[in-house]
């Protein structure tokens, strides 16, 4: 199950540093000039997860296998990237295949990386972003307004609901709004989506700052978070850099150079896991001899639904799945420990799935 998360923003503020330091490796071009990135580079991370190395050892398992995201590193992006200026048509091409944006602002000062606008101002740059891929979505919608309120007039049903909400995305684009400020009922929501507009997407601010910002972060970045927190978003602070530079080393010396830079874990473990929670997902487990392995399913999923990502047959011929919470696991020494003392507990289709719950499915094709 693929969730991909755009990394996007202007030329020279860090986006190919930081999709290296995330997929640790050099496979996206970090160069000191607009559009060195030309084709989009897609990196498969593992999702960070310490419940599962524990499960693991219980279970006395052969193989670790962690959930994984895919990450995005898209063309920087330039003013007038709506009218196919700079990569303009690449990029929002490429951006529309996502599920998330991850904005990366440039906030620190190094006079030997040119910033296009000859200043460093990150909510600029994120106006900048932000106006390009609305003025796309105005476009778009526009196009395909004058289609469906031509079906809506015949008495199209569906017509009628999609040039509602076409009107609802308009409505707030026309006031200088993202679409995703539009309040959207849940029944609407495929309807919703399928308009795959832009601006709809969920964001995540990425503050990128220098590295002796990295721990405390500065005055750029903290604008970054005081704008995230009033539009109800998320902001990570990060040091592309450092990250770039912590990919590259063991996991004692990451633990080492963390502990110089007063940093308790790695920048990029709280962007992946910002990025998940972002998306609403959640993870479930499995664990046996064999392996122990996280499954990434969205939050609110029923266990027929969450048996579906291992396959299709668990979800067709799903009879019940054996559940043990992760920390009833851990307290009774594993699956065995944890049915004697009566904590595991036989779920039909209904249960929704809980975060950390250890599964086992009974299924019949």
């Amino acid at each position: 199950m693929g969730f991909k998360c755009g990394i996007v923003g202007l030329p020279n503020v860090g986006k190919s540093t930081l999709f290296n330091a995330l997929t640790q490796t050099a496979a996206a071009q970090a160069a000191n000039y607009p559009f060195c990135t030309i084709e989009p580079n897609v990196g498969e991370v593992a999702v960070p997860e310490k419940r599962l190395a524990k499960l693991a050892e219980i279970a006395g398992s052969k193989e670790i296998i962690p959930a994984r995201m895919n990450f995005v590193d898209i063309a920087g992006l330039v003013e007038g990237a709506s009218k196919g200026e700079g990569l303009g048509n690449q990029f929002l091409a490429n951006i529309r295949e996502t599920d998330a944006i991850i904005y990366v602002l440039r906030c620190f000062e190094d006079d030997d990386i040119t910033h296009v606008s000859g200043k460093i101002d990150p909510l600029a740059d994120q106006a900048v972003v932000e106006t390009e891929l609305m003025l796309a979505d105005l476009e778009s919608l526009e196009k395909r307004k004058t289609n469906w309120v031509k079906k809506a007039n015949s008495g199209d049903k569906e017509a009628k609901a999609q040039v509602a909400l076409i009107d609802l995305a308009l409505a707030e684009l026309n006031e200088g709004r993202p679409a995703r400020r539009a309040q959207i009922d849940e029944d609407d929501r495929k309807a919703w989506n399928m308009l795959q507009l832009l601006t709809a997407k969920p964001v995540l601010y990425v503050a990128n700052v220098d590295e002796e910002s990295a721990a405390s972060g500065n005055e750029y970045s903290q604008r970054v978070v005081d704008f995230a927190a009033e539009e109800g978003s998320q902001a990570v602070v990060i040091s592309a850099q450092i990250e770039a530079e912590i990919s590259q080393l063991d996991p004692d010396e990451q633990a080492e150079f963390l502990e110089t830079l007063g940093l308790e874990e790695p920048g990029l473990t709280r962007l992946i896991h910002s990025g998940y929670d972002l998306l609403g997902l959640q993870t479930y487990f499995t664990a046996g001899p064999k392996e122990s392995r996280a499954w990434t399913i969205r939050k609110g999923w029923t266990a027929p639904q969450a048996a579906g990502v291992i396959h299709g047959d668990f979800e067709k011929g799903f009879i019940r799945a054996e559940t043990i919470a992760f920390d009833d696991y851990v307290a009774h020494n594993g699956e065995a420990g944890a049915k004697e003392a009566g904590k595991m507990r036989a779920e039909g289709k209904d249960y929704v799935v809980q975060d950390g719950d250890v599964l086992l499915f009974r299924f019949n094709v």
